[in-house]
């Protein structure tokens, strides 16, 4: 038998879960900190994965609820592709990929986690970011925590939007 040691995975077992849309409570709750919310627009917002692919996984969803990409408006459409510009710049600016993966998964069937209210994910790549882990032991392993990845994308964020306004 393997066995990973994983301490840190117990604040989650433990932790009681979300009944309802995170896309539409977390914003309203003013937590911005606590709940990954990275940056506010007027029609959409950035939010990191809490259960992330690669360290600065981040989603960008409108504030409405929408389970339907074509349903959004295009105020909607327009912010988050200006944010979709504005974070692959922040974490470039922090983590230096080699790439993206930038995906919107429409259904539960293409893989939506969350499959009533759209979202962009984007997706930090490095190369050689596979490892023996993933194929061997079917294990991902985050080298960043999400307090230190918040913490770097969002000094990264103030900068590059402090910087426009000038």
């Amino acid at each position: 038998m393997k066995v990973l040691w994983a301490p840190w995975r117990i604040e989650y077992i433990r932790s009681p879960k979300h009944d309802g849309c995170i896309f539409c409570d977390f914003p309203k709750e003013n937590r911005d900190r606590e709940r990954l919310i990275l940056y506010r627009g007027s029609y959409a917002f950035v939010i990191m994965n809490n259960y992330p692919y690669n360290p600065g996984h981040v989603m960008i969803a409108p504030y409405r609820h929408a389970g339907r990409w074509e349903d959004l408006t295009k105020e909607e459409l327009l912010e988050i592709m200006e944010l979709s510009q504005l974070m692959i710049r922040a974490i470039k600016k922090t983590m230096n990929p080699d790439g993206f993966n930038m995906g919107v998964n429409l259904g539960r069937v293409a893989g939506a986690g969350i499959d009533d209210h759209v979202h962009l994910h984007i997706v930090p790549r490095w190369n050689g970011d596979t490892n023996f882990m993933p194929v061997v032991a079917d294990t991902k392993v985050i080298p960043e925590s999400l307090d230190e990845a918040y913490e770097e994308l969002k000094k990264a964020i103030d900068e590059i939007v402090g910087a426009s306004k000038t």
